[in-house]
């Protein structure tokens, strides 16, 4: 019997139960996959308190990133084998399938195979959080040398992410956190400065990092009523590309101050790169190249043991730790 994690209604971290059950035989255009490692995601906090773009259906699985190995292939699978390794990543609607196991069935859309020489369990911190970045930044963003881009929540494991990706393209990353704690470990991954929203004017400061010429472009992952705040930080032209809604309350819009400088304000999900195999792989080989040679790396900040899934997304949910949580069977 595996360990299968579920929940049967909408709210706080022990709504999850770690049940035991059998995952099933994978159909067609599927395989039973060991689990290895599993990453953690703000995205599956949200899915499981009922604040997500898609809601539950009970009772319903959750997780969405995870590395593993093959057990059984479905019928007609072609191209993977019994025992290879293989990563696993949302290209799914939340609730259609589940990482949080020591068994799930997957898509084979959602694979890709794991690098030589990564391990497993670290890799399964990376590739959703440097995915979401490179995809934001590089790819919609054109990020490009020079350019001053804000990174909020940037203690988070796409913030982390996004500041070594965007020191990569050549761009100066201001990374912005709530308290100055978290300082020392945000320039150590290569933030070129760090502002804490709750004790400092992050306006005022962008301001005076960029001698008055604000950010082109803002990556936020919070939104909220900090959403026009934001739009204060941004230069002539700018961007505030929205990739998630930690404060889960109404974004407002400044209109005036938007018209009069020209401003953009938009969303981003990392769903449609993972669900393009071309795109996809050239994230990947982008990201794969980096992470060998030590340029990309990712912290794990906890690990553990998915029987304590409850405690884990209590501890994702205290936002105080600085990296990814993952949990392993």
């Amino acid at each position: 019997m595996a360990k299968i994690v579920r929940f049967y209604e909408t709210g706080g971290p022990e709504v999850l139960r770690v049940e035991d059950g059998d995952p099933g035989e994978p159909g067609a255009g599927e395989v039973l996959l060991k689990i290895d490692g599993i990453g953690l995601n703000r995205s599956e906090a949200a899915f499981r308190g009922g604040h997500y773009l898609v809601k539950p259906s009970f009772p319903a699985l959750i997780g969405g990133e995870a590395t593993g190995s093959i057990l059984k292939l479905g019928p007609g699978v072609e191209g993977w084998s019994q025992g290879e390794a293989v990563i696993a990543l949302p290209t799914f609607m939340f609730g259609q399938y589940g990482f949080y196991a020591t068994e799930a069935i997957a898509p084979v859309s959602c694979l890709v195979k794991l690098p030589d020489g990564i391990d497993p369990v670290q890799s399964s911190a990376l590739w959703v959080a440097f995915l979401t970045a490179y995809g934001g930044l590089v790819e919609t963003g054109k990020v490009a040398k020079g350019d001053f881009v804000v990174l909020t929540a940037a203690s988070s494991s796409v913030g982390l992410a996004a500041i070594q990706v965007a020191r990569d393209q050549g761009a100066i990353p201001i990374a912005t956190t709530r308290r100055r704690d978290k300082f020392a470990p945000l320039l150590a991954v290569g933030a070129a400065h760090v502002i804490a929203s709750e004790e400092q004017d992050v306006a005022q400061e962008v301001a005076r990092i960029t001698d008055g010429k604000g950010a082109s472009l803002i990556f936020d992952s919070v939104a909220g009523p900090f959403a026009e705040q934001l739009f204060g930080c941004l230069s002539i032209d700018g961007t505030l590309m929205v990739y998630g809604g930690l404060s889960n309350q109404p974004a407002t819009f400044p209109r005036h101050l938007a018209i009069g400088r020209n401003l953009t304000m938009r969303g981003y999900t990392v769903s449609y790169m993972n669900n393009d195999p071309v795109r996809r792989a050239r994230a990947l080989d982008y990201l794969v190249e980096r992470v060998r040679d030590g340029r990309f790396k990712m912290p794990i900040a906890h690990k553990f043991p998915i029987a304590e899934a409850i405690e884990a997304h209590r501890r994702l949910e205290e936002n105080r730790h600085v990296g990814k949580i993952v949990m392993t069977p």
